[in-house]
């Protein structure tokens, strides 16, 4: 004789359930939300630096010529291209697993506390770092501030 199991172990994510449900949203658009929080090209460290902004861009395989930056409508925005060597015929490759092809990533900016017109930018070992001079510090403002007890 077969014993059934009860509808709960028959289903280990409790499908059907609101905890199921809960799940099925976060992963819903898990491909999309990975693409963004991860891209092949251009992963960046921002943080903060003898009061400037600074952006550190993994661009690895891309020329210093064949990457722009521009500040539009207080966003900064990294464009770029990482080419093929096309010396070598498709056919000849066994696999391909590096990628190539144009990206453009965007950082929107403090307007009111970086000075846009003296951004300056580096290029060297596949990282791109822009620095952006600010007027006033963002971690500095965002300090907590002690209130003593009377």
């Amino acid at each position: 004789m077969m014993r059934r199991l009860p509808v709960v172990r028959r289903s280990p994510l409790l499908l059907g359930s609101n905890l199921s449900k809960m799940i099925e949203d976060v992963f819903r658009d898990f491909d999309r939300v990975a693409y963004d929080a991860a891209p092949s090209y251009g992963r960046t460290d921002v943080y903060e630096k003898d009061q400037s902004l600074v952006f550190e861009t993994e661009i690895p395989g891309a020329n210093r010529e064949d990457v722009s930056i521009r500040v539009e409508n207080e966003t900064l925005v990294v464009t770029g291209e990482v080419k093929r060597n096309e010396e070598i015929d498709r056919d000849n490759y066994f696999r391909i697993g590096r990628r190539y092809g144009k990206f453009q990533r965007s950082f929107p900016l403090p307007a009111d506390r970086v000075d846009s017109n003296a951004i300056r930018a580096t290029f060297e070992n596949g990282i791109l770092t822009i620095t952006a001079p600010m007027k006033e510090s963002i971690v500095e403002k965002e300090k907590p501030i002690e209130i003593p007890i009377q």
